[in-house]
């Protein structure tokens, strides 16, 4: 690597594999929701064939959740879905600690930050994982048109932007899930985030009619074997799988971004899809952030230039555009040197303590605690890449905090004095080669290097 670093990071393009063993699946996980929702629904329907509550305590039972829907039954299959979560929590973490291709491994992480979706309801805690598992790995060097398809249609991105229940308003199923589930139609979440975030980015010229107009277009994208909605009858498929649903979809041609897509089913979506994966803005918001995250918070223009260049020149080729990437300058300039996020910071601690294994709950409440919670962010926008929002006063307390920790577990047998210069390399200090040799313990040692400023920056 010190020798030919761009060499080295190049050949992992070739040589990362995606696969990680030992983690569930979407139709596991599917099937413990479908039992969830199920065992839940049996609890509210029974509740509710008890009748309503003696008035002199409605007031304080009103904002509590009925006492059958806390039924062992119910209880057991809620932990399912945060068991999973903490399964592929410890996959990815421990994939990222052993993993031979570091640099590949962290732009599938890019990815899952790019489509971000948050393990925060009871229908995603188990599959946001998944998605970064079975939609973004299998396609990280493929084509940015596949892993997009393969992103909307999968189950973590269709319930948590609520695709999952759209419905056309002149569908054939419309008026039946309105008199069952009281008013359900369009919903336009998926849509809108598409353009903003997954492809073209803001202000790039779709109007709301494009928004609207897509989402329409989407109707009957949902999944197979959850929920007893008026749709659950015509689906087909493996539960948890992507299903089109013809019942559910808005009929007729439709019109996005001044283009008409004639009415086709799914594949009326698939072709929106299609083009928005190699749109110029699509070549340019992607090159931005990839700009930004390898090189700079405020992403340098020669950089992006070039890797819209190579998106645009091979139609979306993600080992051409990372190779546009790596030849970059300034992905290599110390000055732009990133302030690490939490997630980062932590995948270094760990490799450079020599810490190979850590499970999933302690990773989660470790991320927890330094304000980057796995697969949480706030909005669909993902986590911030920039420096202001990790280097706050509090947060490095944190880091402190976690470091004195994760040196304590390393134990006695490491030093930093000879550590940190195979760590840090030309990027070590006097001053903190200083602070090291002073230091009371190799703990107190360990915990310097791993905060210090050469190491919160990479």
């Amino acid at each position: 690597m010190a020798g030919d670093p761009r060499g080295w990071a190049e050949a992992q393009l070739t040589r990362f594999e995606p696969r990680v063993a030992g983690i569930p699946d979407s139709r596991s996980v599917a099937i413990e929701l479908a039992d969830y929702l199920e065992e839940r629904g049996a609890a509210r329907r029974a509740a509710q064939a008890q009748g309503p509550a003696p008035a002199a305590t409605m007031m304080t039972t009103a904002s509590m959740p009925a006492k059958p829907l806390r039924t062992p039954e119910v209880k057991a299959a809620a932990l399912a879905g945060r068991e999973a979560y903490a399964t592929l929590v410890g996959a990815r973490i421990n994939s990222a600690l052993t993993t031979q291709t570091p640099f590949a491994e962290r732009i599938a992480h890019f990815w899952a930050n790019h489509f971000a979706v948050a393990a925060t309801k009871q229908t995603t805690v188990g599959f946001a994982g998944l998605l970064e598992f079975e939609a973004i790995r299998p396609h990280v060097m493929g084509r940015f048109g596949d892993m997009l398809l393969a992103v909307e249609q999968h189950p973590a991105m269709l319930f948590y932007l609520d695709q999952a229940t759209s419905i056309g308003p002149d569908s054939p199923l419309a008026q039946r899930a309105a008199a069952r589930a009281g008013k359900r139609g369009l919903n336009e979440n998926l849509a809108r985030e598409i353009l903003e975030l997954h492809t073209l980015g803001v202000r790039t010229g779709y109007s709301q009619g494009d928004v609207t107009e897509f989402a329409r277009a989407l109707t009957g994208w949902t999944i197979a074997g959850i929920g007893r909605g008026p749709a659950a009858r015509f689906m087909t498929g493996k539960t948890g799988a992507f299903v089109f649903v013809d019942g559910l979809h808005e009929p007729g041609d439709r019109t996005v971004m001044g283009k008409s897509y004639r009415a086709a089913g799914e594949a009326q979506g698939r072709a929106i899809l299609a083009d928005l994966a190699v749109h110029p803005a699509t070549a340019r918001h992607v090159a931005t952030k990839l700009a930004r995250h390898f090189g700079a918070d405020n992403p340098p223009p020669a950089m992006v230039a070039r890797i819209e260049q190579a998106f645009l020149k091979s139609g979306g080729d993600l080992a051409t555009v990372y190779r546009a990437v790596i030849a970059s300058p300034e992905a290599w300039d110390p000055a732009n040197a990133k302030f690490r996020s939490p997630w980062d910071w932590t995948v270094a601690s760990l490799r450079a303590v020599g810490i190979k294994r850590i499970d999933g709950d302690a990773t989660a409440n470790l991320l927890n605690q330094l304000g980057q919670p796995v697969w949480r962010p706030d909005s669909p926008a993902g986590f911030d890449d920039v420096a202001a929002a990790w280097a706050g006063p509090d947060a490095l307390v944190r880091r402190v905090e976690a470091a004195q920790r994760l040196a304590q577990r390393a134990g006695e047998g490491l030093d930093a004095r000879t550590l940190a210069p195979r760590v840090l390399g030309a990027a070590l200090t006097p001053a903190t080669t200083t602070a090291i040799g002073r230091s009371e313990s190799p703990a107190t040692g360990l915990a310097l290097m791993l905060v210090s400023p050469e190491f919160l920056r990479r």
